[in-house]
């Protein structure tokens, strides 16, 4: 039986204000196997974004316990949780979340740095070169384009060797010709490395890509299906 990498378990977010209950995650349990890829999709506002944020130690739930690798995160302090997700994740974001003030090679170097390693360039740059930017190392992200940027957050996030990888409409801000290069880099990287991948989109196209597609509505998982597909990984 393969060992679960990620295992959520009554997982519900309720945000209260102005006399107003929210609740945007109801009861949401499920499992994911080690290197398995998954897709979550659903309409806008059904909670697929606080889904994975709670997942990767992002946020705190309301109930509900989220393990990663073992490590039940919901109950550890701000500290404890960045260093699980330093040890364990990496997180692609729709808007990029690149440092303005520093360069490409040096925003792949800083999960690194923040881990303490050494000898950090010669890695940053190698990942660099599989996402087709080693001659870009110098320059701003201010001064890439969209999916020039996108392509150095992935270097980024695949530059601590996570054993998971978040990604959070890792598409939605670029082209279609853009996103499909996109794409087929993080599926790429994400089998090289033997990575876990949870992918949320509204592209079902992309999570046709994926081994398993759970759908979200309203705050709860309505379907949970393998893909039955021979293009899987592809």
């Amino acid at each position: 039986m393969a060992e679960n990498i990620l295992t959520v378990e009554h997982l519900s977010k309720v945000y209260k204000g102005a006399g107003q209950t929210l609740t945007v995650l109801h009861d949401v349990s499920f499992s994911v196997e080690r290197g398995a890829t998954v897709a979550i999709v659903g309409p806008s506002g059904s909670g697929k974004t606080t889904l994975l944020g709670l997942c990767a130690g992002l946020d705190t739930s309301t109930t509900g316990s989220v393990l990663i690798n073992d490590i039940r995160i919901d109950q550890l302090n701000e500290d404890q949780k960045a260093q699980v997700r330093s040890q364990y994740t990496g997180f692609i974001f729709q808007n990029f979340q690149l440092l303005p003030t520093l360069t490409v090679l040096e925003n792949v170097m800083v999960p690194l740095e923040l881990r303490g390693e050494k000898n950090i360039r010669p890695i940053a740059l190698d990942l660099l070169e599989k996402v087709g930017l080693s001659d870009r190392g110098h320059h701003y992200p201010a001064q890439l384009s969209g999916g020039e940027q996108q392509r150095v957050a992935l270097a980024r996030a695949f530059s601590n060797r996570p054993q998971i990888l978040f990604a959070d409409e890792p598409t939605g801000n670029l082209d279609s010709e853009t996103s499909e290069k996109i794409i087929k880099l993080i599926f790429e990287l994400n089998r090289e490395a033997g990575t876990t991948l949870i992918l949320v989109t509204h592209d079902l196209e992309l999570a046709a890509r994926t081994q398993r597609i759970i759908r979200i509505k309203g705050g709860a998982i309505v379907s949970d299906q393998p893909v039955i597909s021979s293009e899987n990984n592809s």
